[in-house]
């Protein structure tokens, strides 16, 4: 044992860092929202978040682990924010406002994550899409069930095609600088929103 070193010291693990692993998904999202999975190697998201690119493998094993943990924190975000709408709100027009101020809110604070859902989802293994499309279409379906009672004079397909609409109009802001500050993006938003719906903000 070398000299001034104690057992002590010698068995100490070495902490890791708990927001590494954030900070790696942060940089990845910030990087292939600007220029696409394929464009961007680990190297570089390594140096975007500050860690060197050999310290990604012991959080993510390729650049593919990236991807779908990424994608899936983007989705859990907006499943998140619908079962506190549903579990909080005291009536359709209360839970559909919630649902349409969160989305908005995940858009604006965290646009990157849907710019990449949206461009790269086809890039994930077949069973990780085929999962991830699921999810999506359940969180549709509680839009669907809080809009149809406020929308009696239309099918379910027609419901649907509101509900879309309505979501493709606040994520239309991912791919364009508007140069707004948030709460007047956040204000328009969700006047343009609630219009798609057809339904008055609760």
């Amino acid at each position: 044992m070398p000299a001034g070193s104690s057992p002590t010291t010698a068995a100490t693990p070495r902490r890791r860092d708990p927001d590494r692993a954030e900070r790696i998904l942060a940089a990845a999202a910030r990087l292939i929202a600007n220029r696409g999975f394929h464009a961007v190697g680990m190297a570089e998201i390594g140096a975007e978040a500050g860690i060197v690119g050999s310290g990604i493998y012991r959080h993510f094993a390729s650049k593919e682990a990236i991807l779908v943990a990424l994608l899936d924190r983007g989705m859990t975000r907006l499943e998140t924010g619908a079962a506190a709408a549903l579990a909080a709100a005291t009536s359709d027009r209360e839970t559909l406002s919630m649902l349409v101020k969160d989305h908005i809110t995940v858009a604006v604070e965290h646009g990157a994550e849907l710019a990449v859902y949206h461009r790269e989802v086809h890039t994930l293994p077949e069973e990780e899409r085929r999962v991830l499309r699921r999810r999506q279409r359940h969180h549709v379906e509680d839009w669907v069930h809080a809009l149809a009672p406020l929308r009696p004079d239309l099918a379910d397909g027609e419901l649907r095609v509101l509900v879309h609409a309505c979501v493709g109009a606040i994520q239309s802001t991912l791919f364009f600088r508007s140069g707004l500050a948030p709460e007047r993006l956040e204000a328009l938003l969700t006047d343009i929103a609630h219009g798609c719906l057809g339904v008055d903000p609760a």
